[in-house]
């Protein structure tokens, strides 16, 4: 498999047809094509050879989509850059990959005077944006005008494709090699996924560097479908585009499906071309969830579960599962088209039904390893699976139930708390914006369940609401010690996930290990 064959077969089946969308931007997929083989020869002109490393730190852009594709046009891998970084993480995973072109936007060019002392193999900045090209930069349109379109270098099968990071908020953060293999074997997984079609519009309003994304950016292509974009997530930018590209198709985080459903703005855009919306990347409240579904009757919600070692689809909700009130509802579904799922004790033996273990895969989309880690990478693949670090159960019909991430378990009086059941039950507060809840040292019980609370606006909320709101709904041990109400946001990553390990950073500060 090759990720370009998915852009020649759009060509062939849809050429004169829209392909991307973006501002006033109108694009075909003959134009797309054409493009992409001329940004593919600069690349090449570049010295950029078969697996070389090229980077990009940008917002959502029809150009993000020409990156992609020319990369892989050109032999060489991608090292989409988590948007959210901070410019010394920027730099070592630049480094770390020896990533030897960097693409910006407007958004981020701003930040070339920090970074350009501490990057050592990136030769050459591409400037992406609309604005003046900063010196020292080379225009993205003057090397498509100035190029020639080249063949079609024809990487494929287990060749390296792209280097994601992944992790970083504490310690070093991983590469996870994915080849053309990895990724067009996910495509294929997520087209029948989505019900994507030629007639399909899908908005790219998640962060296109995270594989959430990505996993729809090569199956809407492989479709001959269309594009839309927003540069970032914002509400009534998503809503307005939605309305007025008669999008069919999205990807939202839960922590965006909250803010859309809490906004109070969606019945005042007409949002009736959406058919699908798929949710995933980290766990969502039922509450949340059911709000959603009744905002929002007429589309057909669907949940991937999945991490960027996987490409990243390890299994899907379907539509016909979303019934308020089922148990099913709060399941992650069962295991994706191809992919084999296993729930494995501590020395990778298979659990039985309804037995909590570690969630674990295999298929074509899963990963090479991790970039220059040999260790980690047989710790993550041992025994031939893919072991995701979530703990969960299977019930009798291959449901999958995630309980919790391991590292965000909670062990307290030797009882395991899961802070997804008890965010679960703060969700259902009808005061209550966001939550996160982490395990804090407490000397008499080892950990404490804390909760970090943010109300929604004008709602006035104690700790002590909190916790007895959740005495009706969860068990006396598993209930919130202490509550912190908080006036400002949850921090989130790129990828809109809570970023736990920075609210429990404090509470663990000197010591040395994150459990007590």
């Amino acid at each position: 498999m090759y990720l370009t064959q998915t852009l020649r077969r759009a060509v062939q089946t849809a050429g004169p047809r829209t392909a991307t969308l973006f501002g006033n931007r109108r694009r075909t997929w003959t134009e797309c094509a054409e493009r992409v083989a001329r940004l593919a020869g600069a690349l090449q002109g570049l010295g950029i050879g078969r697996e070389d490393r090229v980077a990009i730190l940008a917002l959502n852009s029809d150009r993000y989509l020409e990156y992609l594709y020319a990369v892989a046009w050109a032999g060489a891998a991608a090292n989409p850059v988590n948007i959210r970084l901070a410019a010394p993480e920027i730099a070592y995973t630049l480094e770390d990959s020896a990533s030897r072109v960097l693409f910006v936007d407007d958004a981020f060019a701003a930040l070339l005077p920090v970074l350009r002392p501490l990057l050592h193999s990136v030769d050459h900045i591409v400037f992406m944006g609309e604005g003046a090209v900063p010196e020292g930069c080379l225009d993205y349109e003057g090397l498509i005008r100035a190029s020639a379109p080249v063949p079609d270098a024809e990487a494929g099968g287990s060749q390296l494709a792209g280097l994601f990071y992944t992790g970083g908020t504490t310690g070093k953060s991983k590469g996870v090699m994915l080849s053309h293999d990895n990724l067009v074997y996910n495509a294929l997984n997520v087209v029948p996924l989505m019900g994507y079609d030629d007639a399909s519009v899908y908005l790219h309003a998640a962060p296109m560097f995270h594989l959430a994304d990505m996993a729809s950016t090569f199956a809407v292509t492989l479709a001959g479908a269309t594009h839309s974009f927003v540069p970032r997530f914002d509400v009534e930018a998503v809503l307005a585009t939605i309305q007025r590209e008669r999008v069919t198709h999205t990807l939202l985080v839960p922590t965006m499906v909250n803010l859309l459903v809490t906004s109070g703005k969606v019945p005042a855009y007409d949002i009736g071309s959406l058919r699908r919306l798929l949710y995933g990347a980290s766990p969502m409240p039922e509450a949340v969830l059911t709000a959603a579904l009744e905002l929002m009757p007429g589309v057909q919600f669907t949940q991937g579960y999945g991490q960027t070692e996987a490409a990243p689809v390890i299994t899907v909700l379907a539509p016909e599962h979303h019934v308020k009130g089922s148990l099913r509802l709060r399941s992650a579904g069962q295991a994706a088209l191809g992919v084999e799922v296993r729930i494995l004790d501590g020395d990778d033996r298979e659990l039985p039904p309804g037995t909590v273990g570690e969630v674990c895969a295999r298929g074509g989309n899963v990963m090479r390893g991790y970039w220059q880690l040999e260790e980690q990478t047989r710790a993550a693949l041992r025994s031939g699976w893919l072991h995701t670090g979530d703990l969960g159960y299977m019930d009798e019909e291959g449901f999958v139930f995630i309980v919790d991430r391991a590292k965000d378990m909670v062990i307290s009086g030797g009882e395991n708390i899961y802070s997804v059941e008890v965010e679960g039950a703060i969700y259902q507060h009808p005061g209550v914006q966001e939550c996160a809840v982490i395990g804090i040292p407490d000397e008499q019980w080892g950990e404490a369940v804390h909760a970090i609370v943010v109300p929604r606006p004008a709602a006035r909320l104690t700790p002590e609401e909190i916790i007895d709101h959740c005495r009706a709904l969860i068990a006396g041990y598993k209930l919130p010690r202490s509550v912190e109400i908080r006036a400002q946001p949850l921090p989130v990553s790129g990828a809109g996930k809570i970023l736990k390990a920075d609210l429990r950073q404090p509470f663990w500060e000197g010591r040395g290990r994150g459990v007590n």
